[in-house]
């Protein structure tokens, strides 16, 4: 006997019994075989919504209610380790991952479920995200050891008003906008500078005085021997951010984020080294 002659009695006993329960025929059935009827055509599609709910609805529970895996992202220079420690600590069966991302790459990474968390500065499109300030950071002008800036206790957006800024072909419109510090308070355009690549191409023009950049840090902290960091004064500080999907609900999860509250306070590595 075949697996559809066994299957088919128990499955037309199922369909009647739906039937009953509805108070209305799915299907008419004919020696050519089966079509849904009205009834059935309205009722196909709502069912199988609820069963891709319902199976979703499982998969969010279990995720909620067993810890199983988390990967954590961080930024270049922004560090993880403590609250990884601690959530690592108190679930010792979970498998705790940890990746660092490029600076453009934290949106991409959660929504393409590269990672589960990601510790990054704003600015970046945060539509589809659970974002979390963690701290801020102050933002610092970056300029040569010999610069006509460089000593001074502190600068404003007037001092660097004629200062040619790196530009990075691609950049979020909101990124750009917050590294370059445009539009000025008098409407104008940040000077352009040239275009870079790569962090690493940025310090390299400020030290060849093809520029200056502004980064986060500390003042007299070093990037490199050639450089030096001055106070900017009068500019919003950078929001180092706790970013995740929006609708996951994962328990590792929930935990991350009360511990990443808990131990990741402040700059945590070489300040001055980030931004744009």
């Amino acid at each position: 006997m075949t697996p559809e002659a066994i299957t088919q009695p128990s499955l037309s006993r199922q369909v009647r019994r739906l039937e009953q329960q509805l108070g209305a025929r799915l299907l008419d059935r004919t020696p050519q075989g089966t079509r849904l009827t009205e009834a059935g055509e309205v009722f196909l599609p709502r069912a199988k919504a609820v069963l891709r709910s319902a199976g979703q609805a499982v998969a969010h529970a279990r995720a909620a209610a067993e810890p199983s895996r988390l990967t954590v992202g961080y930024i270049t220079n922004l560090f993880v380790t403590p609250a990884v420690r601690e959530l690592r600590r108190r679930h010792p069966d979970a498998d705790v991952h940890v990746v660092r991302l490029a600076w453009n790459d934290a949106r991409a990474a959660l929504l393409d479920h590269r990672v589960d968390a990601v510790v990054a500065r704003l600015p970046f499109p945060t539509d589809q995200l659970h974002v979390e300030i963690l701290y801020d950071e102050p933002r610092v002008l970056v300029v040569p050891l010999d610069h006509r800036l460089a000593g001074k206790e502190s600068v404003t957006l007037d001092d660097i008003a004629d200062e040619p800024l790196p530009r990075v072909p691609g950049a979020d419109p909101a990124w750009s906008a917050f590294w370059r510090i445009e539009p000025r308070p008098d409407g104008r355009p940040a000077p352009d500078g040239p275009v870079i690549e790569s962090m690493e191409d940025k310090f390299e023009l400020v030290a060849d005085g093809r520029a200056v950049a502004l980064s986060t840090g500390i003042h007299g902290n070093t990037i490199r021997p050639d450089l030096t960091t001055v106070p900017l004064h009068g500019v919003e500080p950078c929001h180092v951010v706790l970013a995740s999907r929006a609708d996951d609900r994962n328990r590792l999860l929930v935990a991350f984020r009360k511990y990443a509250h808990t131990h990741l306070t402040g700059p945590g590595g070489a300040p001055g080294q980030s931004g744009g």
